[in-house]
């Protein structure tokens, strides 16, 4: 957990007590922003510090996992001190939105800066970074044409030959919307039965896990969030660049519709008590200087066309056609991609 800057609280289960005691003394400093956040990245703290800077906007920060602060924005209902929620996933946004927590901003500088694509429609969430879910592969096993788009990892060449994490998780969930948008839920589930049917073992682990598996000869075919390569990239751990020069990077499906993104981002709820400060934490989120952060930070992508970022590793990954679909509708047929998972053992 990172080192605190103040005012700043950090919501575990039990610490309801914590908090209703020190909101209000918060409020009685001058402005604030109550920040729940389901990000947990470290580099994310010069983000909140510079915002601060530039506004005298104080932020209160909570951080926990995505079910837990939602489950907690429910019970406080309108009483809850939360501004602004912040996670990762289109799944997990959109989970949010079904729930009705989110209320529309009407902002020229988000509409301008984000594009359409990369926010619900009625603009009531927004993403401010983004990262790319890639095929990575054994060099020493397989050929990159053998796994050029996500469709092949469900050929019978690749029987016994494939790690997962679980088909639960929101990033292979999304990752089954984006097939269902594409080929339809028929066909996507027999997609998901020939991956299963290709497991080198039961899913397990998270995507470092997947990579370290595939350069170790556990399996030789994986998919994998990129920040969790450029990670190993950037590490000044020997065996961690090691793994990364036994695998190869795919950019799946570039003759057709592009590689599957995925987001981070957030909105301002309904009942936030300040919502001008929201408005201007979010718009600063997609301000060049914010997004540069992201990119450097955390090894995501900017969402704005002009941020520029100074990270070789990231950018050492090279240019790549990009899956456009909403991510608002994307993020609507992640359920659906739940119940074909379940039905092709994808667990």
């Amino acid at each position: 957990m990172p080192n605190c800057i103040k005012p700043r609280l950090f919501l575990q289960a039990a610490s309801v007590l914590a908090l209703g005691l020190a909101l209000p003394l918060a409020h009685a400093q001058g402005q604030v922003l109550n920040l729940y956040s389901a990000r947990h990245y470290q580099t994310d703290e010069a983000l909140y510090t510079n915002f601060t800077k530039q506004t005298g906007i104080q932020i209160n920060r909570i951080e926990d996992k995505e079910d837990i602060l939602l489950e907690r924005i429910k019970n406080e209902g309108a009483q809850s001190p939360a501004d602004v929620f912040i996670t990762v996933d289109a799944s997990r946004l959109a989970q949010a939105d079904a729930l009705g927590l989110f209320a529309p901003i009407q902002s020229k500088v988000l509409t301008d800066r984000i594009p359409a694509h990369l926010r619900s429609s009625d603009n009531d969430w927004f993403a401010f970074s983004t990262r790319a879910r890639v095929i990575i592969y054994n060099k020493a096993s397989i050929q990159p044409n053998q796994v050029e788009n996500y469709e092949d990892l469900a050929k019978p060449a690749l029987q016994g030959k494939i790690c997962s994490r679980s088909g639960s998780h929101p990033y292979n969930l999304s990752l089954g919307a984006a097939m269902i948008q594409h080929h339809g839920e028929a066909q996507t589930e027999a997609w998901a039965r020939g991956v299963v049917t290709n497991f080198a073992r039961a899913p397990k682990g998270g995507d470092t896990d997947q990579i370290r598996a595939v350069a170790a000869g556990e399996c030789q075919v994986a998919v994998s969030n990129t920040y969790y390569l450029v990670r190993l990239m950037r590490s000044d751990k020997i065996a961690d660049r090691q793994v990364m020069d036994k695998i190869g990077v795919v950019w799946p499906n570039q003759k057709s519709y592009g590689t599957h993104i995925n987001i981070s981002g957030g909105g301002m709820l309904k009942t936030a008590p300040h919502k001008a400060a929201a408005q201007k934490f979010l718009e600063y989120l997609a301000s060049d200087e914010a997004q540069a952060y992201f990119a450097n930070g955390n090894n995501e992508w900017p969402v704005v066309k002009s941020a520029t970022a100074k990270n070789p590793e990231l950018e050492s990954l090279g240019y790549f056609k990009a899956d456009t679909l909403n991510i608002g509708v994307l993020s609507k047929t992640v359920a659906q991609a739940q119940r074909v998972f379940d039905r092709a053992g994808y667990r």
